[in-house]
Order: structure tokens, then sequence, then C-alpha cells
């Protein structure tokens, strides 16, 4: 069974504000837990996202019409996605295990993992 866990942006994560102790401790953490599900066999991907600011979404605002190009940035941070992780394991209960291994992906507190199955 495949699973996404979602790291949602944050504030910081959005305006790149975040202190580089704090950085490098959480940098430090995300590394010793994706050496882990690496070794674990688990890991099929891994990634951070730049800020909406660099983002585009294209919306299809008529059926039937044409698509719409707008620009990031976006303004619903609780509604963004700063990274991801792709695993493969036997079971939910198994991908809730993991996903609650997780450092805070922010290092402030802010953090926030969303899990959904991959369609398959």
């Amino acid at each position: 069974m495949r699973f996404m866990m979602i790291v949602k942006a944050s504030t910081h994560s959005e305006a790149g504000t975040m202190p580089r102790e704090q950085f490098e401790q959480m940098m430090a953490a995300m590394k010793k837990y994706n050496d882990e599900l690496r070794k674990a066999g688990v890991l099929v991907a891994v990634g951070g996202l730049h800020p909406s600011s660099n983002g585009i979404r294209i919306s299809y605002p008529v059926p039937g019409g044409p698509p719409v190009v707008t620009d990031g940035p976006f303004t619903e941070v609780k509604e963004l996605i700063g990274g991801y992780w792709f695993i493969d394991v036997k079971s939910r209960e198994e991908a809730i295990e993991w996903a609650m291994r997780a450092p805070d992906p922010h290092g402030l507190g802010e953090g926030q993992i969303e899990l959904r199955q991959v369609a398959e």
C-alpha cells in the first residue's frame, strides 16, 4: 500500500523565515528520519517544495471552458503543501506509525502532516 505523507506549509515555510539554528536542527532530524525510512525499505520518494510565491495554479472555472493560469503566492497557507514523502507499507496502521515518527516538519511547533493513501 502506498501512502503520501503531505507536509502542510506554514507561515515560516512560505516566508522562508525560519531561524538558521532551528533550520539546521530540523534538517538534521529530517535526514535521520529519511535514512530510517530508506533502511526499512519503505521510502519511495521524498521532497520539499518552494514557497507558493513560485507556484502556478491551473483552474477550470467554466465546464468545457479554457483553463485559467494564476501565479502565486496563494493566500490560504493552511491549505498549501510544503513537502511530501511517498512510502510503500503493508498496512494503514504501518503508515500511521511511520507518520507518527516523523519530526515536526517545521521545527517550530507548527508542523502538520496529512496522510493519504494513493489510489492504485
